[in-house]
């Protein structure tokens, strides 16, 4: 690991102080600061009513601790993002009764709070990674990766790599030489040989172990010649705005082992990780314009009223009765985490109708 004293400068300017001091003296920052949690959109969509609720329990478990939140909008995924969705999911997210304390809309000192904003922070943490030799270039498509091996993995983000593009180029514009215009090489961690399973107790799902080696293989960090990609990304961004909590959907949990070895890496203390069940619809998939129009903009148009809404995910998480309105701030002397069903909520015929959700 690099000792704390070697962690680049933008990632200590970054952290709370109080955090930084902790983690020096190799305290559990968790347990002497108060929780610093944050609400993390992507403009990919609209916001829909699976969203609302992990947003919502992110919400209510920072707030009934005392704690602060921050707001970054993740809008890496450039060929998705749409226009005016980053306006609209804060507008979304306000109609609710969620508040945050830091912003692209409210500033703050972690700041910028936009991640295509803070481009330069993913270069130094990439150079890092390349100085003690963590990462290499890779050429290899989805299509690659799957001829290489005898069957599909059951990882839905892909195949496990049986690492061809290690030692094969000996820098980045070599790769990128090796393919046709218009495509550039993706940028993958190097697992060490023989490197153990990486554990962690997630805060709703217990103990979770994986060798990411056999599952996944050599991982892909980043798909831009400078490292901005999600899975570096997000680690760097937590990291440096001193994010001690990080609550969402349990759909990444299995990306979470993937980012302690990047927090491991990078010598960053990593936080404390809940991954909740998600909304699915009765086909057991996570929602998706197939399955009618959950949007909360258009439960907005349509006359339901924010306390209307939230009764509903709090009503899913166990923390209302059916049919009870309330608002996220009457939600927190009653925000209880283990009450929350320990299986994904499923938004059956019944429950659109009682949302006018067309189909």
């Amino acid at each position: 690991m690099v000792p704390f004293s070697r962690v680049w400068g933008d990632v200590v300017r970054g952290l709370c102080l109080r955090t930084a001091f902790c983690y020096a003296l190799g305290m559990s920052h968790e347990f002497h600061v108060a929780p610093r949690g944050r609400l993390a959109p992507s403009p990919t969509g609209a916001l829909h009513v699976g969203n609302a609720r992990s947003f919502l329990i992110a919400w209510l478990s920072i707030r009934s601790r005392g704690g602060s939140l921050l707001l970054r909008m993740e809008d890496l995924d450039h060929p998705k993002v749409k226009p005016r969705a980053a306006e609209e999911a804060l507008a979304d997210l306000r109609w609710l009764g969620l508040d945050w304390d830091e912003g692209p809309d409210v500033g703050g000192p972690a700041g910028p709070y936009v991640q295509s904003a803070r481009l330069a922070q993913y270069a130094s943490a990439l150079g890092r990674l390349q100085a003690a030799g963590c990462v290499y270039p890779c050429v290899c498509s989805r299509k690659d990766v799957e001829a290489g091996q005898a069957a599909p993995h059951a990882d839905e983000e892909g195949l496990a790599y049986g690492g061809v593009c290690r030692h094969r180029f000996a820098t980045y514009a070599a790769a990128a030489a090796a393919l046709p215009a218009g495509r550039l090489p993706a940028w993958r961690f190097a697992l060490a040989d023989g490197a153990p399973a990486m554990a962690f107790e997630d805060g709703f799902h217990g103990w979770q172990h994986e060798q990411v080696a056999d599952r996944v293989g050599d991982f892909v960090i980043a798909r831009h010649a400078q490292g901005a990609g999600y899975m570096l990304a997000v680690v760097v961004d937590d990291a440096a705005m001193g994010i001690t909590e990080v609550l969402r959907g349990d759909d990444l949990l299995p990306a979470t082992h993937r980012q302690l070895r990047l927090y491991r890496a990078l010598g960053l203390p990593p936080p404390r990780f809940i991954h909740v069940p998600l909304v699915v619809s009765t086909d057991g998939r996570r929602l998706a314009k197939r399955h009618g129009d959950t949007r909360i903009a258009t439960l907005r148009q349509q006359g339901l009223r924010p306390s209307q809404v939230v009764g509903l995910l709090a009503e899913w998480c166990g923390w209302a009765a059916p049919g009870e309105e309330i608002l996220p701030a009457a939600l927190i002397a009653r925000f209880r985490l283990e009450a929350l069903p320990r299986v994904p909520v499923v938004l059956t015929e019944t429950i659109q109708q009682r949302l006018h959700i067309r189909s």
